[in-house]
C-alpha cells in the first residue's frame, strides 16, 4: 500500500509525532495508518506527543558566550514545573542546545531541530523528544537570539531572566569594561527597557502615546494649549521609562544610562557604544498551568 505526503501529515495531526517520524512508520507498514500508530506508541514516541498537549511556561532561559568565538545567545526552553527546571539533565540539555546554536548558527527552531546536538548522536528534536520521556513533562524549544560581537551575558533569578548586550567598543579588553558590562546587563534585567534610544522607537507607538497623554490632559480639565505643553513633558518621561539610554541608572538615579557609559568610556580611555540587547523573560506571554491539589489528589485515588 503506498501513501502520500497527506497521509504523513495526517498521522503526524493523529499523534503530534515528528514528520520524518511519521514517515519512517508508514514505510515500515506499508502506508496503514493504524499499524504506522501502534508502531510509534511502541517506539514511546506517541507518548511523547501526548504529554506535548500540556501546557509548558516554567523552564529555563539562559545566556551564554563563547568568548573565543566572540558569539553568544540567549536562549527560553520550557518545562511544566519550577521542579524539573532544577533537574541536571534538563539543565544539560539546555546547555547543549545553546552550544548546538551558537556553533551552527541555525536560523530558526525548525532548522535547529534538524540539528546534531551538541554532546549527542541525537538531532536537538530527538533529544527533546528523549528528554520529555524520561523525565515525563512536556517540554518545549520557545525561541533563541543569537549575537556575534563584544558581547556580555548575565541570568538572573537561576533561569528566570536572560539578558545579551552588544557593544561597539575599543576598551574591552581593558579593566573595568567587565564590571561596566554587567551593571547595563542588570539594568536590562531589572529596568526592562523596550528600545534601546529615542531613535529605536518607532513613530507610531510615539503618536500613540501622544494621543493617549493629550486625551488624558483634556480629561483632567487642561486647554489645549496647556495640555500640549503638558504632554511633551510627559513624552519624555515615557522615553525614560522605555529607552536604555534615557532611563535613571540602576546604581546612581543621577545618571542616566546613557551618561554612565560616556563617563565609562572616558576613564578607560576609549569609545562605547550599546548597539543592541535581548532580554527573554521566562514564560512571559505564555498561559501558565494552573494546579489544583485537591483535584490532583483526587484524580490520583480513582
Amino acid at each position: 500500500m503506498a501513501f502520500t505526503a497527506k497521509d504523513v501529515k495526517d498521522l503526524r495531526e493523529r499523534t503530534g509525532c515528528g514528520m520524518m517520524d511519521c514517515k519512517k512508520a508508514l514505510t515500515e507498514t506499508d502506508g496503514d495508518m493504524e499499524k504506522a500508530i501502534e508502531i510509534l506508541r511502541e517506539k514511546g514516541l506517541a507518548a511523547a506527543a501526548k504529554k506535548a498537549g500540556r501546557i509548558a511556561a516554567e523552564g529555563l532561559v539562559v545566556s551564554v558566550v563563547d568568548s573565543d568565538k566572540k558569539v553568544g545567545v540567549v536562549l527560553e526552553v520550557n518545562a511544566e514545573t519550577d521542579f524539573v527546571a532544577k533537574n541536571a539533565q534538563f539543565v544539560e540539555f539546555v546547555n547543549n542546545i545553546a552550544k548546538t546554536i551558537i556553533d551552527n548558527n541555525p536560523a530558526n527552531i525548525e532548522e535547529l531541530n534538524t540539528l546534531k546536538c551538541a554532546g549527542s548522536d541525537m538531532t536537538v528534536e530527538e533529544e527533546l523528544r528523549d528528554k520529555i520521556l524520561t523525565i515525563g513533562e512536556n517540554m518545549k524549544i520557545r525561541r533563541f537570539e543569537r549575537m556575534e560581537g563584544d558581547l556580555v551575558a548575565y541570568v538572573h533569578g537561576g533561569g528566570r531572566i536572560g539578558v545579551m548586550v552588544k557593544f561597539d567598543t575599543d576598551v574591552a579588553d581593558k579593566e573595568g569594561f567587565g564590571e561596566y558590562a554587567k551593571d547595563i546587563a542588570m539594568q536590562i534585567a531589572a529596568a526592562v527597557p523596550q528600545y534601546l534610544n529615542k531613535s529605536d522607537v518607532p513613530e507610531e507607538v510615539v503618536a500613540k502615546e501622544k494621543e493617549i497623554l493629550t486625551a488624558q490632559a483634556i480629561n483632567e480639565g487642561k486647554p489645549a494649549n496647556i495640555a500640549e505643553k503638558m504632554v511633551m513633558g510627559r513624552i519624555n518621561k515615557f522615553y525614560k521609562e522605555v529607552c536604555l539610554e534615557e532611563q535613571p541608572f540602576i546604581k546612581d538615579g543621577d545618571l542616566t544610562v546613557a551618561k554612565y557609559t560616556e563617563n565609562t568610556a572616558k576613564a578607560l580611555g576609549g569609545s562605547i557604544k550599546m548597539n543592541s540587547f535581548v532580554r527573554f523573560e521566562k514564560g512571559e506571554g505564555l498561559e501558565k498551568r494552573e494546579d489544583n491539589f485537591a483535584d490532583e489528589v483526587a484524580s490520583m485515588m480513582k
